[in-house]
């Protein structure tokens, strides 16, 4: 059996582990390189460290945003195909996704080198914040078209049904982070630059691997030269579910230009660097749950092109609940190690950070219980090409709810009130989300009871 076929006969628990494992193996190196970055930059360089690293993450997801979207939209188109049993189309669809992600990533790039100051300072690199933002991002630029290709394949390798391999380019791109680190950091003594260094020869390590594994690999997909011409049919198909990723990162970043902000205005550079370290815990906890959902892209992609529906509706499923069990069991170890965790980043004279961030870090992580309804529901409408709910869904927690609130609740509440936004807000999104699940899974049996009922008929 290839791992195309496994996508639609394998029991589905069976299946949802063989997808999500790897992935959430892959997210958990790369967040442990995520967290020993942080560490070495807390311990070594300073809590204003933390606090840029903060400023300028947002910035450079939102720049490599278009190899998540052009992954993310291709894939959907692959699974599709091969579920189809038609590999030429998804080859073809692969080869324009390879052209978008050189060309757009390298103009993107140039973009953001020609503003760099204006771009950081949008962010919230304010005060004692911008110099190590800048050294930072002006280091780390350079790496944003091998970021954006590792993105494009990791999805595309998954899209096959090889998550093994697509794992590696995270696990890869981790391992080498973290042995340059302390030597950039701490040896050579480079500071925040170094931590960028490292970071891009991490990005270019993964990138030679995937390129290796579709140029000589045993893989569906090939980089065929033949294929790389831009045909208008699959880049509009490829943008038109790769925008919601798009926004998704659009709105991300939107919303750490008003939380940064919000954080300066309400509690100083210590409120940025205590986010600074929860966003990385939060980065770090929701590892399985996110390898959860990038597994879960796939299944339904390929079942729903085969019109499997009985197993679509199992994934979705079943992959709620797993990763609602999962989100659970975390918000728990949070909920009792909030200073530890803390004290992990920063030394024992930061002493208004010890203070501040346990008690944000229990509220932020109130109700990471329900976050993994959130996205399994906009993921699963990417997987079957439908873009304008799968995009309503993705700006319903940050920019229907979090944002407002960020920008409402610290007028009565001060600072707290920002902590606060976060879990009322994914309440709120989570709701709405099972509506539209409910909804879907209706639709899906009625369409597969038709589907079985068609040889009787005949």
């Amino acid at each position: 059996m290839t791992n195309t076929e496994a996508l639609g006969v394998l029991k589905m628990p069976q299946l949802i582990r063989k997808m999500a494992v790897p992935a959430a193996v892959g997210f958990l190196v790369m967040n442990i390189y995520f967290i020993a970055d942080s560490i070495f930059i807390g311990k070594f360089v300073g809590s204003m460290g933390i606090a840029a690293v903060s400023v300028v993450m947002p910035i450079t997801f939102l720049i490599s945003a278009i190899g998540m979207a052009i992954g993310v939209g291709g894939s959907s188109l692959i699974s599709r195909f091969l579920g189809a049993d038609n590999e030429v189309e998804a080859n073809k669809v692969f080869g324009n996704m390879t052209s978008l992600t050189i060309v757009l990533s390298i103009l993107i790039m140039l973009i953001g080198y020609s503003f760099i100051d204006e771009i950081l300072v949008l962010f919230g690199a304010k005060g004692a914040i911008f110099e190590p933002a800048k050294a930072y991002f002006s280091s780390l630029i350079i790496g944003i078209p091998f970021l954006a290709w590792s993105m494009m394949s990791n999805n595309a390798m998954r899209a096959e049904g090889a998550p093994k391999k697509a794992m590696m380019i995270m696990i890869i791109s981790a391992l080498v982070n973290l042995v340059l680190d302390p030597i950039f950091i701490i040896g050579f003594g480079w500071g925040m630059e170094g931590a960028a260094y490292a970071t891009v020869l991490g990005y270019l390590s993964s990138t030679l691997y995937s390129v290796m594994f579709f140029a000589k690999g045993n893989s569906t997909l090939k980089l065929n030269r033949n294929y790389f011409k831009i045909k208008l049919k699959y880049i509009k198909s490829i943008f038109t579910i790769g925008s919601v990723t798009l926004a998704r990162q659009g709105t991300v970043s939107l919303l750490s230009i008003v939380l940064n902000h919000s954080l300066f205005s309400y509690g100083s550079e210590i409120a940025v660097a205590a986010y600074g370290i929860i966003s990385r815990l939060i980065m770090f906890t929701n590892f399985p749950v996110l390898g959860i959902t990038q597994g879960f892209l796939p299944i339904a992609g390929f079942n729903f092109g085969a019109k499997k529906y009985d197993r679509v509706i199992s994934s979705i499923k079943l992959s709620v609940v797993y990763g609602s069990l999962i989100a659970g069991s975390i918000f728990i170890f949070i909920l009792m190690f909030p200073l530890e965790l803390t004290q992990i980043f920063v030394g024992k004279s930061d002493v208004e950070i010890l203070e501040m961030t346990p008690k944000a870090m229990i509220i932020v992580f109130a109700a990471t219980p329900l976050i993994t309804a959130q996205l399994i529901g906009s993921a699963y409408f990417q997987a079957i090409g439908k873009a304008l709910p799968a995009l309503f869904l993705t700006l319903t927690k940050q920019g229907m709810f979090l944002i407002p609130f960020i920008l409402i609740l610290p007028t009565r509440y001060e600072l707290n009130g920002i902590w606060m936004a976060f879990p009322i807000s994914d309440v709120l999104a989570t709701l709405v989300t099972l509506f539209f699940l409910r909804n879907a899974i209706r639709k899906l049996k009625n369409t597969d009871k038709k589907l079985q009922a068609e040889p009787i008929s005949k």
